[in-house]
């Protein structure tokens, strides 16, 4: 009998897990000397760039008195809090000045700080890295620094170790979807929905369903689909094989923690790959935001337009089923996982779990899969 699980008996602290990038916003809807607010695991940010172009993402709240920050003035290195007018170094969060003080009050200013977080620009979105919260009561001090790089898109054929730009193409979509980081993150990773929720005529129908079997190993931090031959029964996939050598078409797929599903697909000299993320909004909103870079088909007309097309649709296709998801979800029914098709999605809890216990204890995390498996469903 498979083994049936609950996904919404998860503990409500482990629903968004801090200690990682997250994707806040597209990146060009970030400007000079602008401000935008943004929302990231229920902490209100607020973002915008320097003068010199370079993005930054404080707390969007003042610590005097709780004020949103964006409401505020900024002059390209400062930001004027409308309340009081406190300034804020826009990087660091340091308090600049206080208005308000005479010259014999001598309150430190400079050791008042607004929440301030690690920010950078990669492929075409603002990511922020979001730490581990301080004890109650603590305040804000100097800011923290991210032990690493916000994660990238892989990208094939280099120059002197530098990616040329001018030999791919970059899009992206994004989409708000009404369920928890869960729920938007299993149904990204979910491999039995396709001839249900994409059907298409250019992609494939629930009459093309088939039994497929798919090798996973673990990786750090995640799990892999192991290099494989495209799906036979999409239409895309058929195309290519006609554009390249078919024996050389090879499929990747990654999940990593906390939101990360990585897919390279390699056909000799040609590649696409897409970095996909769900990020967690609220406990009960999240944002899918897809990320894509290709070089094939580069000379085709309108390619970068078809392929956002295409995306789109199956975002919305995503979205909308969300959507209908969230209505049932409302009435908090018994939910179960079934192997094969829901083992990604039982590795991912399982991942999880094994994170938040080892941030616990201080001690190694502990992957929950000891080895490769070869998993069997029909899509």
């Amino acid at each position: 009998m498979p083994e049936l699980d609950s996904p919404q008996r998860q503990m409500p602290d482990s629903l968004m897990l801090t200690g990682f990038w997250y994707r806040a916003l597209p990146a060009d809807r970030v400007h000079r000397n602008r401000l935008q607010k943004a929302m990231l695991l229920e902490i209100p940010l607020v973002i915008g760039r320097d003068r010199l172009g370079h993005p930054f993402a404080l707390r969007d709240a003042c610590p005097h008195r709780g004020m949103p920050l964006h409401c505020g003035k900024f002059d390209g290195e400062n930001i004027e809090c409308s309340y009081h007018g406190w300034t804020f170094d826009a990087h660091n969060g340091q308090c600049q000045h206080i208005p308000s003080l005479t010259a014999d009050q001598n309150l430190k200013v400079e050791r008042i700080y607004a929440g301030s977080y690690p920010c950078e620009e990669q492929d075409g979105f603002v990511w922020v890295y979001m730490p581990d919260p301080g004890p109650p009561g603590a305040g804000f001090t100097e800011p923290q620094e991210a032990p690493d790089a916000a994660p990238q898109i892989e990208k094939f054929g280099v120059s002197g170790g530098v990616p040329q730009e001018d030999k791919y193409k970059l899009a992206y979509l994004t989409a708000d979807m009404p369920v928890s980081i869960d729920h938007g993150i299993i149904g990204l990773m979910d491999p039995a929905h396709g001839p249900f929720v994409h059907q298409a005529w250019w992609w494939r129908s629930r009459h093309s369903i088939h039994e497929k079997k798919k090798n996973f190993e673990p990786i750090p931090n995640g799990f892999r689909m192991s290099a494989h031959t495209p799906s036979s029964n999409s239409a895309p996939y058929k195309l290519l094989r006609l554009y390249a050598d078919a024996d050389s078409i090879t499929t990747t797929i990654d999940f990593v923690l906390p939101n990360l599903r990585r897919e390279t697909i390699r056909a000799g000299r040609y590649w696409f790959s897409s970095l996909t993320t769900v990020t967690p909004i609220t406990r009960d909103q999240c944002r899918i935001d897809v990320v894509a870079a290709w070089n094939i088909f580069r000379w085709f007309p309108f390619g970068a337009e078809l392929l956002k097309f295409v995306f789109a649709k199956f975002v919305e296709q995503d979205r909308r089923t969300m959507e209908l998801q969230a209505e049932g979800l409302s009435h908090n029914p018994h939910l179960m996982l079934i192997d094969d098709a829901d083992r990604p999605a039982k590795w991912y809890f399982q991942l999880k779990a094994a994170y938040l216990e080892a941030k616990r204890t201080g001690g190694e995390m502990k992957h929950p899969m000891t080895g490769p498996v070869t998993l069997k469903w029909k899509s």
